[in-house]
């Protein structure tokens, strides 16, 4: 049994990589999947949410929901949740009712999510982005529970992650 709290890896050398994990991660999705976000200011993390989005079917702009907090998309498949807690403190957030879309019918995806770590499910994949260069980025995925360890083992077995 692989622990659940085992870093992989996927490196990016542009935007097209970048829209390639999120396309990756979207061919696992389910009702239910948490995704959070982490990362400096301008890392990637709404880049990432915008070609995470496409590969799930939504054609809407989306944009970071930084003071609308939550933006909902219809996806092909799933409706899409997309957070953003930067500028919510955790008792704030606590109020909104987060469980509903943590367990719904949709996917979430939560930039800043480390802000609201109390609130988060305990079973999500963590994304972490960093700078590696002018255009490239280092993405660590961490699966918190199944399925998402078995994503991320399946992805590393396809040679998509490290």
């Amino acid at each position: 049994m692989v622990p659940s709290n085992r870093t992989y890896t996927y490196h990016s050398n542009g935007e097209t990589d970048t829209d390639k994990l999120g396309k990756l991660l979207a061919a696992y999705l389910e009702p239910g999947t948490v995704i959070t976000l982490d990362g400096d200011l301008g890392a990637g993390k709404t880049r990432f949410s915008q070609g995470f989005a496409r590969a799930m079917g939504i054609r809407e702009v989306v944009n970071s929901p930084t003071f609308t907090i939550v933006k909902e998309y219809e996806g092909e498949k799933l409706p899409f949740y997309h957070m953003d807690m930067y500028r919510i403190s955790q008792d704030e957030a606590d109020d909104l009712g987060l469980d509903d879309y943590f367990y719904g019918a949709g996917v979430t995806l939560i930039e800043w999510s480390s802000l609201i770590e109390e609130l988060l499910p305990e079973n999500r994949l963590s994304i972490h982005i960093a700078y590696t260069g002018e255009t490239t980025r280092m993405f660590q995925l961490i699966p918190y529970g199944d399925p998402y360890r078995n994503w991320c083992l399946q992805m590393k077995e396809n040679g998509q992650l490290q």
